[in-house]
C-alpha cells in the first residue's frame, strides 16, 4: 500500500523501485481522529515528515490575542513538516486534522538523506518553499493594507472541491422520472447521476431539480418515462483537487450549476453552486445570479457598483492577482451581456450581425478598480447601400445608449475616445481589416499606439465569429511583417527599468506624485508589451498577459525559468496595485497606480525589486531578437 501511494505523489514518484521499497520499510501509517493537533507552532520538535494518505489538515497561526489566521487546508498527497526538518527548527505552524486522517510517517533521518542525495528531490521542496515566500509577501500586503472585517473565514482558495462532496448518488437510466424524483427527495439532493442499466460505473448523464421543473412539470411530460429522456449528457466533471474558486469561475463562465467530481478516474459525487456559495457570505455567485436575473438596465447600475466589495472579499481570503482580475472580468462581462441583451430588446434586433469588442486592459481581462472604457463595435459587412445606412443608424443609437448606461454603472469614459460612440471605431469587418493592415504595414508612433490598445481585443458580446475572423487576419498579417514587430519591440525597450544602478527604486522627483512609483506604466507595462510582441510574432491568439506567457512556454518559445519568474513577478505587481487601490477606496481616495515604496515592508520591497529585475531579462531577449544593428 505504501509503495503504490508514493508512486502517485511528487517527488516520490520519480524515485526508483529500490528506493521506494527502502522508504516503505522505514515508514509507518498512523490514524488521527478529526480535531487532533499534530504540530504546535514554536513547541513541537518535528521527528517525521507527515504525508497525508487520506483525510485533511488545516495549517494556522494564532497571535497573542488568540486571533486565528488560517493559512491553508492540505488534503490527500500533501505533506507537513518538511520546512522544519530541513531548517532544523521547531514547527512554524499549528497543524490540526479537519477530518479523520491517515498519514504515512517518514523518519526525519530518511527524509534528510533523500534531500541530500537526490538533487531533483531537494529541488521540489526548495521550489515549494520559495513559492511560500511569495505567498508570505501576499499575506503581508493583505495584513497591512486591508482592514479586517467581522464574519466567517472564507475558504474559496484553500478548500478543494473534493472536500465538499459527500455520498455519491446515482440511479439507472431506465428508472422512471417519478422514482428518480422520490429518490432525490429521500436523499435530500438536488441532482442524481445516471448510469447504464447494466454498468453502475458507466455514468452517462445527470438530472437536476431544474430538469424536473422545466422538462417534466412545465412540459406536462409523463412521469413514467425513463430518466434518460430528460437527462443531460455527457456529464461535465472537475478533478477533486481543484480549488473551489476555480470551480466557481467555471460555473460562472459556462452557466453550469452542477459538476461531477472525479478522483483517480472515478466519479465520487456532485458539487453544486449552492455548495460553494455556502463557503462564503458575500459569494461572487450571489451577485452573478442577480445580474443574470435583472430585467431592467437601470437595475444593473447598483449591481455593478457591488463588484468592488465582492473583490475585496476575495483579496481578504487570499486570492492572487490572476484570480482577482479573472473574477472582475467575468462580472463586468455579465453586466455588459445583460445590459446589451436588454438594449437589443428595447431597440429591436440589429440589421446585421455584430460583435462588441473590448480592448486594452478589458481585452486582456486585466481590469482593476481603476478602468476606463475601451470598446468598439465590429459588424458584418452590409449587402447593399440601404443595409449600410440602416446599420450605421442603428449602431450609432445603440452605441450612444450603451456607453451612457456603462457610465451609470461606474465605468468612466475613455479620455482618448476609444469607444463605440466614436464613428471611427464602429465599423464593418472589412474596414477593421483595413485598419489592422495599415497599422502593421505602415508603422509610425500613432499606429504603434493603436497596436498596444486594439491588438489586445476580444469579443465581449454578440457574434463571436466576427472577432475570430479579425483575430485570424491580424495573426496572418503580423507574422509576415517583421519590420512592424521590430518597431513594436524597440518601443517596448524604450520603457526604462524602474531601478537605479544600485538597485534602488526610481520614483517621481516632483509633481503630484512625488516620491511615488507608477507601478502600471513602469512595472506592469513591460510585461504586457513583451508578451504582446511574442504573441503576435508567433500567431498566438491569447490576449491575457499570463495566458500569453503560458502559451509561449507550452510551445517551447519561452524558457521554463523565465516563464516561472515572469508569472510570479507579474502577479506580485498586480497584487501591489490592487491592494493599493483598495486601500485608497476605503480611505475615500480616487484609486490610482502610484505607490510609495517607503510604505512597503522590507519583504515587499525586496520582492518588488526582484520583479522589476525580470524586466531586464525580457529586454535582453528582445534586444537579441530585434537588434538595432
Amino acid at each position: 500500500m505504501a509503495i503504490s501511494f508514493f508512486k502517485e505523489i511528487m517527488p516520490f514518484n520519480a524515485l526508483d523501485d529500490v528506493s521506494l521499497h527502502r522508504i516503505a520499510n522505514h515508514c509507518r501509517v498512523d490514524f488521527y481522529p478529526k480535531g487532533t493537533r499534530l504540530l504546535t507552532a514554536g513547541e513541537t520538535e518535528i521527528t517525521h515528515l507527515y504525508l497525508i494518505q487520506r483525510g485533511g489538515v488545516k495549517a494556522f497561526i494564532e497571535d497573542d490575542q488568540g486571533e486565528v489566521t488560517l493559512k491553508d487546508i492540505r488534503g490527500e498527497g500533501a505533506y507537513v513538516g518538511a520546512l522544519g526538518i530541513i531548517r532544523g527548527t521547531l514547527a512554524n505552524l499549528n497543524i490540526e486534522t479537519v477530518e479523520d486522517t491517515f498519514c504515512f510517517l517518514l523518519p526525519r533521518e530518511i527524509f534528510l538523506e533523500l534531500v541530500e542525495e537526490r538533487p531533483a528531490f531537494a529541488h521540489f521542496y526548495l521550489k515549494s518553499f520559495s513559492e511560500k515566500i511569495v505567498t508570505t509577501a501576499y499575506n503581508e500586503l493583505r495584513h497591512h493594507k486591508v482592514s479586517r472585517r467581522s464574519g466567517d473565514d472564507l475558504y474559496l482558495f484553500s478548500v478543494r472541491v473534493g472536500d465538499l462532496v459527500k455520498t455519491l448518488r446515482k440511479v439507472s437510466s431506465n428508472l422512471s422520472i417519478q422514482s428518480a424524483a422520490v429518490a432525490m427527495a429521500e436523499f435530500r439532493v438536488g441532482s442524481l447521476l445516471i448510469h447504464e442499466p447494466d454498468n453502475e460505473e458507466n455514468i452517462i448523464g445527470i438530472i437536476t431539480d431544474r430538469d424536473l421543473r422545466s422538462k417534466v412539470v412545465a412540459a406536462g411530460l409523463d412521469y413514467n418515462l425513463p430518466v434518460k429522456d430528460i437527462m443531460t449528457g455527457p456529464v461535465q466533471s472537475v478533478l477533486s483537487q481543484t480549488l473551489c474558486f476555480d470551480v466557481l469561475l467555471h460555473m460562472m463562465t459556462t452557466g453550469i450549476h452542477h459538476l461531477a467530481v472525479e478522483r483517480r478516474g472515478q466519479l465520487i459525487g456532485v458539487v453544486t453552486s449552492h455548495d460553494i456559495m455556502l463557503l462564503q457570505g458575500h459569494s461572487p455567485y450571489y451577485l452573478f445570479k442577480e445580474i443574470r436575473g435583472q430585467q431592467k438596465i437601470s437595475g444593473l447600475y447598483e449591481l455593478a457598483k457591488k463588484i468592488p466589495e465582492v473583490i475585496r472579499g476575495l483579496i481578504k481570503e487570499g486570492a492572487k492577482a490572476g484570480n482577482i482580475t479573472q473574477m472582475i472580468a467575468i462580472l463586468n462581462d455579465h453586466i455588459l451581456e445583460r445590459m446589451l441583451t436588454l438594449l437589443e430588446e428595447e431597440l429591436g434586433p440589429p440589421p446585421v450581425a455584430y460583435c462588441w469588442l473590448l480592448m486594452g486592459s478589458e481585452g486582456r481581462r486585466e481590469q482593476t478598480f481603476k478602468t476606463d472604457q475601451d470598446n468598439a463595435i465590429l459588424y458584418a459587412d452590409p449587402k447593399n447601400d440601404k443595409e449600410k445606412k440602416t446599420a450605421e443608424s442603428y449602431f450609432k443609437t445603440f452605441a450612444e445608449k450603451a456607453i451612457g448606461h456603462l457610465v451609470n454603472c461606474g465605468y468612466p469614459l475613455c479620455p482618448g475616445e476609444i469607444m463605440a460612440t466614436n464613428p471611427k471605431w464602429c465599423q464593418p469587418l472589412s474596414v477593421w481589416k483595413r485598419y489592422f493592415t495599415r497599422w502593421i504595414t505602415l508603422p509610425d508612433p500613432q499606429e504603434l499606439l493603436h497596436a498596444t490598445i486594439f491588438f489586445d481585443f476580444r469579443s465581449g458580446f454578440g457574434e463571436h465569429s466576427l472577432a475570430r475572423e479579425l483575430r485570424q487576419h491580424l495573426n496572418s498579417e503580423a507574422t509576415k511583417q517583421d519590420i512592424f514587430l521590430f518597431h513594436l519591440a524597440r518601443q517596448c525597450l524604450s520603457t526604462p527599468i524602474p531601478l537605479s544602478f544600485f538597485k534602488n527604486f526610481i520614483v517621481d522627483k516632483d509633481g503630484e506624485h512625488k516620491h511615488r512609483l507608477d507601478i502600471k506604466q513602469k512595472g506592469l507595462t513591460p510585461f504586457v508589451n513583451f508578451a504582446r510582441v511574442l504573441a503576435l510574432k508567433h500567431g498566438i491568439s491569447e490576449t491575457n498577459t499570463l495566458a500569453r506567457l503560458k502559451a509561449l512556454h507550452d510551445a517551447d518559445l519561452l524558457a521554463h525559468e523565465m516563464w516561472n519568474s515572469a508569472t510570479d513577478a507579474y502577479e506580485l505587481q498586480m497584487q501591489q496595485r490592487l491592494i493599493h487601490q483598495l486601500w485608497q477606496m476605503e480611505k475615500g481616495i480616487l484609486p490610482d497606480n502610484h505607490i510609495d515604496p517607503e510604505h512597503l515592508s522590507d519583504l515587499e520591497r525586496r520582492m518588488l525589486k526582484e520583479a522589476f529585475a525580470v524586466i531586464e531579462k525580457f529586454y535582453s531577449v528582445l534586444d537579441k531578437m530585434y537588434p538595432t544593428a
